[in-house]
């Protein structure tokens, strides 16, 4: 039920302070705080009574300590994932830089940290928010069971992930991609082109991520008759080149060999393309092969890959962080990804 119209307050001797406005005006100091700054974000309705309470008590706003507010409160915070150097690791960077736009275009900074491990991650982000110098927090690469969104919740920390990190179909403050369809949008381009005996280079079992994709090229395989008959041709492995190139040698040495392999990365594919090369094999025409998140080496190794809408994740994951009223809104999205289809993957003759 919407507030009614505050009633005129008369002005008071002494300096009139943000809380003095929000118990006039029946909202919170954060509400005030944005009427101030970026009244964009606030209802029409709720910014016209808080201003007229700022007129009626005659509210000076300290214009040092809105200056030290603007420089971190106006702040968001995401962690630095390390990077290993058998990773082709630039969707962190791309997801980074998308974050910083999208902060950028609401008025918000992106403060970025280092930590070694989650626990470490969880008690940063609590440190950064009950310091007041951030506003919200953003999770990359969240696991099953993962501890950070409970330790955030708890603290009562605003927090966005990108990435699931609940089962539960009521679980919100998430943004993800359908990474089991962006598999199956592959297994439906390669059987297309006439593949039926289509192998899979995933992660390890237990990886979100990683279990949502071999979801995907089972669902397919099986949804084309094909599954029966691509057995064992399911091999997993650390997301690294070096595994990937060992895992692909071990479907290629085969008596039985796949004529196309599905690599749940980037990377893993990169590693698949070299023991192509190893074995005398050229992509697309020998094997095709297809990978994951369309890093800028798949461009330049000419390789199909699957493509995350990584700008509309950043934009999404920060207007839910920066609901209009000042709290973080219940997202809960999943997103479609493209396939790109390059001449690693172009249909056989």
């Amino acid at each position: 039920m919407a507030k009614p119209p505050a009633s005129p307050v008369a002005p008071r001797s002494g300096p009139v302070t943000i809380a003095d406005v929000a118990v006039a005006a029946g909202v919170s100091k954060q509400t005030v705080s944005n009427v101030m700054n970026y009244p964009e974000k606030v209802r029409p309705e709720t910014r016209e009574r808080v201003q007229r309470v700022v007129t009626d008590l005659g509210f000076q706003p300290n214009r040092v300590a809105r200056a030290l507010r603007s420089s971190s409160a106006g702040m968001i915070a995401c962690r630095i994932e390390p990077v290993s150097s058998h990773s082709l690791a630039h969707l962190h960077d791309r997801f980074l830089h998308a974050l910083a736009e999208a902060g950028q275009a609401a008025g918000r900074h992106l403060m970025l940290f280092a930590v070694d491990d989650a626990e470490s991650e969880a008690a940063t982000c609590v440190r950064l928010v009950r310091s007041g110098s951030v506003e919200g927090v953003v999770l990359y690469n969240l696991s099953p069971e993962d501890p950070r969104p409970v330790v955030l919740q708890s603290a009562g920390v605003p927090f966005v992930c990108f990435g699931r990190f609940s089962d539960s179909a009521d679980a919100t403050g998430w943004v993800d991609v359908d990474n089991a369809a962006g598999i199956a949008a592959v297994v439906e381009h390669l059987a297309a082109c006439g593949h039926r005996r289509i192998g899979f280079l995933g992660f390890p079992d237990g990886h979100r991520v990683g279990d949502d994709r071999a979801n995907g090229w089972v669902t397919a395989m099986d949804r084309h008759g094909l599954l029966a008959g691509s057995q064992r041709l399911d091999v997993r492995g650390e997301d690294t080149w070096v595994s990937g190139a060992g895992m692909a040698r071990s479907l290629l040495d085969r008596a039985d060999a796949p004529t196309a392999l599905v690599a749940a990365s980037d990377t893993l594919a990169a590693g698949a393309l070299q023991a192509f090369r190893d074995l005398g094999l050229v992509p697309g025409q020998d094997v095709a092969l297809v990978g994951y998140d369309d890093t800028p080496s798949a461009e330049v190794l000419d390789l199909s890959s699957v493509r995350q809408p990584i700008p509309e994740i950043g934009r999404r994951i920060v207007e839910a962080l920066l609901g209009p009223d000042g709290s973080t809104l219940p997202v809960a999205a999943l997103l479609a990804p493209e396939l790109v289809v390059r001449g690693s993957s172009r249909p056989r003759a």
